[in-house]
């Protein structure tokens, strides 16, 4: 920041000392002659509707405006072409979006246009070129040489300018190319314009001024369609890679790293509306995702508070425009928004929210196209919860919520995979049973039994966190899965679980009592553990050893204790 100030204020204090000294010394050198104003102030007038009316061209905005110039030039000279390509200036920096300030922008563009209309205007003065002249060999030779000198010195500037910054970009690139086809493509409307208007007057800028325009509004409709077309398909693929994910998380990364992408912003957002309140999902900021967390806001608050409210998508395009609904969760040099309500079933689920640093950086088509984006983006998250619930009811145990035997089977042989390819050290599986879990059952009902069983999924849940894997064999039988995990370090973990469940207070409600009263009661547990490569490199081998370990270590010398397999 502090070194874009100096920049700012070298560049003002040069615009101050070298634009107005040299348009009053090219005024008095090269004084124009204006015989009818009407005809100068028609000539600025066409012009500026050829600069409003930019087209998009390898990527960039192109203003055709340089066959008025060029007419200008060889009728009125010097002073009245350094005024009019100021104009040009100001019009392009309007229309043009880019990220750097306008208060930087304008000196310097300013001087460079200054010094491109000198360089290109003493150039056809040096060369012999006269003003007015109406000797067509005459006029083509030094209107090419002043066209030639004018581009030509316009792509130095840049490339010394890139130079200086670090920017070492190639003298001759695609848009210079570019350049320098445009001007062949224009030159001959120029030297007919200069001409006919010689001749007929204004008039000439009806006869060639309206089909140049027309042309011009035909080509940027079909830009614009052609974009469009291209924002479609992209939205396609888009639309392509979220269906093939089926975690909720993923798709949401990838919906907004793609959006982020295809739409060149700065700041993205996809904001949660649920219990009257904004809660921000994703934040992604500078192509990347920040983990902060923004406190939760009134769903009416805010640019995604208005969609909300009123179910359609907007863009604004300066701060100006939503300043009146600022929240502070924005970052400061945000200036253009869009913003699309996600919906599913006509119900409303949050908002995405596009940023970006740039005035008017949206056009209307991409916000019908942001709007396609949210629809799959909504059908993708459904589609996800939905195979997500089907893929837990096929893991899980419908009671306790742990993993079943399916699973579990399934993660041991990636383990014992793992294990054998040298990618695990060691693993280690507990099998635990619940003792005389038939007489709680008989003494109390199998609903109370059920709840022991819930309950006890709960305090292994608590006890292994993401330390293993917790399945449900069967019955009132469980398995952890403990990867990198010794015997020893499985022994250990195994009798601490042991001690706590012999200690808790499980509570039921006895289903055979009369009143079907609340009472606690305690359980225990017999475990075995054994463990791979040590006892065996098998899965099946594994669980066959943990059960020996189980019933004839722990079952039979007592119950309520932790063995261990010996071979």
């Amino acid at each position: 920041m502090a070194g874009n100030n100096k920049r700012k204020k070298i560049l003002w204090i040069l615009w101050v000392l070298l634009v107005p000294v040299s348009l009053i010394i090219a005024y008095q050198l090269f004084p124009p002659t204006i015989e009818d104003p009407w005809n100068l102030f028609a000539y600025v007038l066409f012009f500026v509707l050829m600069s409003l009316m930019p087209m998009n061209i390898n990527g960039a905005s192109t203003f055709l405006v340089q066959w008025v110039t060029v007419a200008l030039f060889l009728k009125y000279g010097i002073f009245i072409e350094i005024l009019v390509s100021q104009l040009t200036m100001l019009i392009v920096l309007y229309r043009s979006r880019t990220d750097e300030e306008q208060s930087l922008r304008i000196p310097f563009n300013s001087m460079m246009f200054l010094a491109v209309s000198l360089i290109a205007g003493l150039t056809y003065i040096a060369v012999g070129g006269e003003f007015n002249s109406l000797n067509l060999t005459t006029v083509i030779t030094f209107g090419l040489i002043f066209q030639v000198a004018s581009v030509l010195s316009n792509q130095i500037i840049y490339y010394l300018y890139d130079y200086t910054t670090g920017n070492r970009s190639k003298f001759f690139s695609i848009d210079a190319i570019w350049d320098f086809a445009l001007m062949l493509l224009v030159f001959p409307y120029a030297i007919a314009l200069y001409l006919f208007e010689a001749y007929i007057g204004v008039a000439a800028l009806v006869l060639l001024g309206v089909p140049f325009l027309t042309m011009t509004v035909i080509m940027k409709m079909y830009n614009n369609s052609e974009q469009i077309n291209v924002d479609l398909k992209k939205a396609g693929v888009i639309g392509h890679q979220l269906a093939a994910r089926l975690e909720t998380d993923e798709i949401l990364d990838l919906f907004v790293a793609q959006v982020a992408k295809m739409f060149k912003v700065e700041y993205t957002y996809v904001i949660d509306y649920r219990d009257e309140l904004q809660q921000f999902l994703r934040i992604y900021e500078n192509d990347q995702f920040e983990p902060r967390n923004i406190a939760p806001v009134p769903y009416k608050k805010g640019v995604a508070g208005q969609a909300i409210l009123t179910g359609e998508s907007s863009i604004y395009n300066e701060k100006a425009d939503w300043k009146k609904w600022v929240t502070g969760n924005f970052p400061a040099d945000t200036e253009s928004i869009m913003a699309t309500p996600i919906a599913r079933n006509n119900k409303i689920e949050g908002v995405l929210v596009l940023a970006s640093k740039k005035k008017y950086a949206f056009a209307k088509h991409q916000l019908q196209i942001l709007e396609i984006l949210s629809t799959y983006f909504a059908v993708s998250l459904e589609k996800a919860g939905y195979m997500q619930k089907v893929i837990a009811k096929s893991e899980r145990c419908g009671l306790t919520k742990l993993y079943n035997y399916r699973y579990l089977d399934e993660s041991l042989e990636s383990c014992i995979k793992e294990l054998n390819e040298g990618r695990l050290d060691q693993l280690s599986l507990v099998m635990m049973d619940i003792d005389h879990f038939k007489s709680i059952n008989d003494r109390y009902g199998h609903q109370s039994g059920n709840d022991i069983l819930v309950q006890l999924a709960d305090i292994l849940r608590e006890e292994i966190g993401d330390e293993g894997t917790i399945a449900r064999y069967g019955g009132e039988e469980f398995v952890v899965l403990l990867q990198n995990y010794s015997k020893e370090l499985a022994m250990l973990l195994a009798e601490n679980l042991r001690k706590r469940i012999e200690n808790h207070d499980f509570l039921i409600e006895n289903d055979l009592g009369a009143d079907r009263e609340q009472q606690i009661v305690h359980i225990t547990m017999s475990m075995g553990v054994s463990t791979a490569p040590d006892d065996s490199d098998e899965g099946m081998t594994l669980i066959r050893n943990a059960d020996r370990a189980l019933y004839i270590g722990a079952k039979q010398a007592g119950r309520n204790k932790v063995a261990a397999y010996v071979k």
